[in-house]
């Protein structure tokens, strides 16, 4: 009994000395995420329900900033309806297209790696960059597009100016960036088993089949992954407006974070208490939309030795 005792009290202050130092090997990122995330992030809660320009003490006003947002800012309601458009619109297509892609680059081929790496280099182009090709390629008079448009007898396109063409021209700008997710739905394509292509095929799938029954399925788990990301970069939609549009015609391209930087830093107005509000507004529809996203999984994820729900 004496020895079990004795054995215990070594393994309780093996375990204490195995917590030290793993708190102590932890502690700079702790420290970095309670002093660099968790400060700012209560700082901005606070200053979300004051008045507050930078160059004077922040005065206290409540709800009112977050009472304007939702009731009377025509140009917030704007924002969000932009971003929503992007998400809803701009997203599946970018799914859709990175999925294709993938599909078409997993053959096995002769030199398929030089199309992979053609493909994925568009990605790794600076926004700001590509935003300046974009705006090349868009010029009504010289761009590519509308000459291709001229060759066809079609009528020109205005795309960064008229209001019903700008969207779709910064979603267009948006899908250069599609090798990406190309390269993440390539890994989960080599990861499902040959086997059960064999069996397919034994079966009589063909290959429309064989992609319904097998593919998708077992590539689920990927979709997943790029819905969320996708959804959480849509949100997050800034270098492209800035660059093509900066806000141009009558806040017909403004989203959430460029309206919250256009509110914080722009040259007339640095009000940062009704910029943080917008912030925390921003946090928790992006929350709710990826909770919504996480809990509908359930239904069609499919993990491979897993048995879903």
């Amino acid at each position: 009994m004496a020895k079990l005792m004795v054995a215990r009290r070594r393994m309780g202050v093996a375990r204490r000395r195995e917590a030290v130092a793993f708190y102590l090997f932890a502690s700079p990122w702790i420290l970095g995420f309670l002093i660099w995330t968790v400060g700012p992030m209560l700082a901005s809660l606070y200053l979300s329900f004051t008045s507050y320009d930078l160059f004077s003490p922040p005065q206290w006003l409540g709800l009112q900033n977050y009472s304007d947002l939702l009731t009377s800012d025509g140009t917030f309601r704007s924002a969000i309806a932009n971003t929503f458009y992007f998400v809803v619109v701009g997203l599946p297509i970018t799914l859709v297209l990175s999925l294709a892609t993938a599909l078409l680059l997993n053959e096995r081929l002769r030199g398929i790696v030089v199309f992979r790496a053609l493909f994925y280099v568009p990605s790794l182009v600076p926004s700001v960059a590509s935003g300046v090709l974009w705006i090349s390629l868009f010029d009504p008079q010289y761009g590519v597009l509308d000459g291709i448009l001229r060759f066809f007898h079609l009528p020109s396109v205005d795309w960064l100016t008229d209001p019903n063409a700008i969207k779709p021209a910064i979603i267009i700008t948006l899908l250069w960036g599609v090798g990406s997710g190309m390269i993440i739905y390539l890994a989960g394509l080599q990861s499902v088993p040959e086997h059960l292509y064999e069996s397919a095929k034994i079966d009589g799938a063909g290959a429309i089949a064989r992609f319904w029954f097998v593919t998708l399925p077992l590539l689920t788990p990927t979709i997943l992954f790029q819905l969320v990301i996708g959804l959480i970069g849509y949100f997050q939609i800034f270098d492209q407006i800035y660059v093509l549009t900066n806000n141009r015609p009558d806040d017909s391209s403004i989203t959430f974070t460029y309206y919250l930087f256009q509110t914080a830093f722009g040259s007339e107005s640095n009000q940062m208490g009704y910029a943080s509000a917008q912030a925390w507004i921003f946090f928790v529809v992006v929350m709710v939309c990826t909770a919504i996203v996480f809990r509908s999984s359930a239904r069609w994820v499919f993990y491979e030795g897993a048995r879903n729900p």
